[in-house]
């Protein structure tokens, strides 16, 4: 199915002009995708001689995906239903990526600090008991057993676990969680060093009581220097 034919909610438009995370994530697929791919490679040898298919954002149609729009994009067959483990109106996607043998790329975007540290769930009654049963269910697998309300402080990079949880352990399809931070993004303040973000993880991983873990090898850093990227005229 053409991601143009998907006509329904889940798939939000975004503008080709933005700034920090949105247009750096824009620009690093479409106009450096040989980089990126090389980089994502290098931390998950398995994918070594995989093609790696960019499924969003494209260029003239920078398009972010969440519930069931995500995951017809990613087209997988799920023996759980994404409905079953979170609501609608859940976690939307920087960028998406399928191998040609089936493996999912889940890409977040960062380019500045403040980013990381996000407001918590707004949730209806009926969602927030989801979200809250899905976090502790992972939680739970994670073997973390502190008393930190995941919904809260650091809720986006809860959720995202908690979703990569859903597709490699409740439905077997074998993903990752690629987390990028962009640096020397001076239009957003922007760390100018891989340092400074190293330092602010360590403090949100703390927080949430994750050390080395389940979903650990499954999940990867990218430190992207914006002043390293080649834009097109």
């Amino acid at each position: 199915m053409n991601q143009k034919k998907l006509n329904y909610m889940g798939i939000i438009k975004q503008k080709s002009n933005g700034k920090g995370s949105l247009k750096d994530i824009q620009v690093l697929i479409n106009e450096n995708q040989d980089l990126i791919n090389c980089l994502i490679k290098n931390k998950i040898p398995e994918l070594k001689n995989l093609n790696i298919k960019w499924l969003s954002p494209l260029k003239n149609d920078y398009s972010e995906y969440k519930d069931k729009a995500f995951i017809d994009i990613i087209k997988v067959q799920l023996k759980k239903k994404l409905s079953e483990f979170w609501p609608n109106n859940g976690v939307q996607w920087d960028g998406l990526v399928k191998t040609d043998c089936g493996k999912i790329l889940l890409i977040e975007a960062k380019a500045n600090i403040p980013e990381i540290v996000t407001s918590g769930s707004k949730a209806e009654k009926k969602s927030k008991e989801l979200i809250i049963k899905s976090l502790s269910e992972t939680k739970k697998f994670l073997n973390v057993n502190n008393d930190v309300d995941w919904t809260k402080k650091f809720y986006q990079y809860t959720n995202r676990i908690a979703h990569l949880y859903f597709l490699r352990e409740l439905n077997n399809i074998p993903a990752f969680l690629i987390n990028i931070y962009f640096i020397n993004d001076k239009e957003v303040n922007g760390p100018e060093s891989k340092k400074e973000w190293i330092a602010a993880l360590k403090v949100l991983k703390t927080y949430l009581g994750l050390g080395r873990h389940k979903l650990s090898k499954y999940m990867i850093e990218l430190f992207i220097d914006v002043e390293d990227l080649k834009y097109d005229e």
